[in-house]
């Protein structure tokens, strides 16, 4: 092989290009394995926290051989997210052809193919880890050198790739049914930071198969109404409208049921799914869901494309999903307050270092732990199939043991007991049969209504379906070379194997060229039933195929039949659904529900399904009726002697809204006597005169010249002072001025000579 290159400009970037985490395979056309190849960097020298090893250390490999490749990390090393790839030598990664053997995932929980890049294998949730292992397979020969690069980083990036990839045309014939799963991951115990005990749950389920003329939501897009009132009161009602007014873009409305509390162990609640069909225009599926309570946070999918390049229909999806913001409401915390934004903001996912006090804050920027998973799987096909690649078996087997019929139109007065076992296959040879079963009719409640459906017919593969080929041996040996590279963004390194081929016969000692290895038969699974008959399976792998290329004829699966207890449980006769009761406030948020019941005997079984819904509901905001402080203590009296008055105030915590009482009065006065005043002597005129000499004196208080004296039986007081500074600019205020006594004479009476305050109020206007 030729030399490693000096630099790993060839390999990495000084950072890492976004990528999007999906399951379903793209074309290469976009560039994105070649981009990642040509990103430029600074090389550093290699060091020993990671190893990348093939099980065993063989020497050489035989073409076609499965092989068990391991990267682990030092006991004091981890890493969050990699890149696992393998190129012929001197292949940058832009075709098909420049890819050598074939990855196998071993654990669709740690490992998945990268939907940009599908010959790299990646990892399915960004944590931590300190190993992963895949299965590769070599190529066939003629292949040359092949380089195993393995990138890894410590540092998780918001991953979508820079560049838009375009949605392709569907060549699918026919029609494909599918189930989608949602499995609500969202617990105090795996997102324990502010976690709402109280209130927390999904809103109902909302969404669709669809064309690519119909976007439900997107990443960089703004929220339509049906979106914003999913994600701010959790109602589908205008998403259903919406999607409903697309007329032929939809094929299927997809609705499940909302879920409170948001999670409850698989044995006690069962995970809520729902059926929907795609077809050639009609190939997209969408959905989203609100997390509750929350501002306007929602989880879901965005036109998943479940249309192959092969011309088929994509058997299984598996998803992990992060909470994303609808753009529609500025809050930080699961119960922040309302507070619209200014503007519209584009949807995009949530992350950890959006906001401190956010539940998902993380300071070193990790991943956010997902909050569900929706597994989407296909379970039937109609019409004629034109794959251009054929099924295999197991496929096929697949597909049929899953079909269903589009309704069961079975009378609810029917009740039957449980299906026999499935016949044996009506074809003894590879090609397509029937097999039947049957059931017991046990009651009519109905004798007027018939109950058919006693016989079940499906179609099924016959025995002994398998595919022969021939190919050249050739052995492989190996080199290894390390190479890492860091920046200042995120930590990565890259490790890369040359494989060199070597021509050499093989081994006399080989007995058969034919004949290949297996591992042991790993352990049964549990039953596919809980109740009644069901299936179990168990699997081994390939260690080395035929040498001469043909495919190996051992068993690697093996299916049998496990009976569980007998089923007691009976279909569940119900009324419809009641109509929503009004809502359980008046005004602001609420709740309203709505009901069924058994229309069965209780005897006749136990029903677990629902009987009562519960949904978010919004009203007119509530009127805020105006809010004041307590009534201060009364003032002293304004008079010495006779009739005088007292002042008391409040002050105004709250003005009202929405319409909410207005506020009262915040000064009150109310009369106060003394004593009486003592009386003068001398003519009418005389006591005229004191009285205009006294407010002549009273006028001049607020001047300022203290040496006024105030003339009090036994005592001489100052003047009053200035009135004191308003205790508000606005809003029902308080003003008061004080007499103090200047000098007092021994015939002084208490009361007269005693200091004296008056109040008043002052700016009055509201705020």
């Amino acid at each position: 092989p030729r030399d490693a290159p000096s630099s790993l400009g060839d390999f990495l970037g000084p950072r890492v290009l976004p990528l999007l985490l999906l399951l379903t395979q793209s074309e290469l056309g976009d560039g994105y394995c070649s981009r990642i190849l040509r990103a430029q960097g600074p090389r550093k020298e290699g060091f020993n926290e990671f190893r990348l090893r093939v099980e065993g250390d063989p020497e050489s490999y035989h073409p076609g051989s499965t092989y068990r490749v391991t990267l682990v990390a030092s006991s004091s090393a981890y890493f969050r997210g990699f890149i696992l790839i393998a190129l012929r030598e001197g292949r940058e990664g832009g075709q098909d052809d420049d890819y050598a053997g074939r990855f196998q995932i071993i654990d669709e929980d740690d490992t998945q193919f990268m939907t940009n890049c599908p010959p790299a294998v990646t990892e399915s949730t960004p944590r931590r880890r300190t190993s992963i292992h895949v299965f590769w397979t070599a190529p066939p020969s003629g292949s040359g050198c092949v380089t195993l690069k393995y990138i890894h980083t410590n540092i998780i990036i918001t991953y979508g790739d820079s560049t838009e990839r375009p949605l392709l045309d569907c060549c699918a014939c026919g029609t494909a049914k599918y189930r989608v799963t949602y499995y609500g991951n969202w617990s105090e115990k795996i997102h324990p930071k502010d976690y709402p005990r109280r209130a927390n749950h999904w809103s109902a389920i909302i969404g669709a198969s669809h064309s690519k003329n119909y976007v439900l939501w997107e990443y960089g897009g703004y929220s339509s109404d049906g979106v914003k009132q999913v994600a701010e009161l959790g109602s589908p009602v205008k998403m259903e409208e919406e999607i409903r007014q697309k007329g032929d873009e939809v094929l299927t409305v997809i609705k499940m049921k909302a879920q409170w509390p948001a999670w409850q162990p698989l044995s006690v609640r069962a995970a809520p799914s729902a059926e929907f069909s795609v077809d050639r225009t009609r190939h997209l599926m969408s959905f989203l869901t609100m997390m509750g309570p929350s501002p306007d946070w929602n989880v879901g999918l965005s036109a998943e494309d479940l249309c192959t390049k092969e011309c088929g229909w994509v058997q299984r999806v598996v998803q992990d999903l992060i909470p994303w913001d609808a753009g529609t409401d500025s809050g930080v915390s699961y119960e922040s307050p309302n507070k619209l934004t200014q503007a519209p903001e584009k949807i995009r996912p949530l992350t950890s270092l959006d906001h401190p006090q956010g539940p998902f804050y993380d300071p070193e920027g990790g991943a956010i732990t997902p909050v569900a998973r929706v597994v989407v799987e296909r379970i039937a096909r109609k019409g004629e199939q034109c794959n251009i690649v054929p099924d295999n078996v197991d496929d096929i087997v697949a597909d049929i043991a899953q079909e269903e019929k589009e309704e069961d139109d079975t009378p609810e007065t029917c009740i039957y007991s449980n299906w026999s076992p499935w016949s044996a296959c009506s074809s003894a040879t590879c090609e397509k049969g029937k097999r039947m079963r049957q059931r017991m009719l046990k009651a009519q409640l109905d004798l007027s209504v018939p109950c058919p459906h006693t016989q079940d017919f499906e179609p099924c593969m016959g025995p002994g379906c398998s595919d022969e080929g021939e190919g050249p041996g050739l052995t492989w040996e190996m080199s290894i070379m390390f190479m890492s590279c860091n920046d200042i963004t995120s930590s990565m390194q890259i490790f890369s194997f040359f494989l060199r081929p070597r021509l050499t016969p093989l081994p006399p000692s080989l007995p058969d060229p034919s004949s290949c290895l297996v591992t042991e038969w790993g352990e049964w699974d549990a039953c596919s039933a809980t109740c009644g008959l069901g299936m179990k399976r168990r699997e081994r792998m390939v260690k080395m195929p035929p040498a001469d290329g043909s495919i190996c004829s051992a068993e690697v699966l093996e299916v049998e039949k496990c009976m569980m207890p007998e089923c007691h449980t009976i279909p569940c006769m119900l009324t419809p659904w009641s109509d929503w009761s009004d809502c359980s406030v008046t005004c602001g948020k609420g709740l309203r529900t709505r009901q069924r019941t058994l229309k069965s005997p209780v005897e006749l079984g136990e029903c677990t399904e629902d009987l009562e819904q519960v949904e978010k509901c919004m009203l007119p905001e509530c009127p805020t009726d105006c809010l004041l402080t307590d009534w201060t203590e009364w003032s002293d009296c304004n008079k010495s002697c006779g009739k005088g008055h007292m002042i008391r105030n409040r002050v105004v915590k709250l003005e009202p809204q929405f319409g909410g009482d207005p506020c009262p009065e915040t000064v009150q006065r109310k009369k106060c006597k003394v004593r009486k005043c003592s009386r003068g002597q001398g003519s009418p005129e005389e006591k005229k005169r004191r009285k205009e000499q006294r407010e002549k004196r009273r006028s001049k208080q607020g001047g300022g010249r203290e040496e006024v004296t105030t003339e009090h039986p036994g005592c001489k007081m100052r003047p009053w002072s200035s009135w004191t500074d308003c205790t508000k600019l606005c809003g029902n205020g308080i003003e008061e001025r004080l007499m103090t006594a200047k000098r007092r004479f021994r015939s002084a009476q208490l009361p007269s000579c005693k200091d004296r305050k008056e109040m008043r109020a002052c700016n009055v206007h509201p705020c």
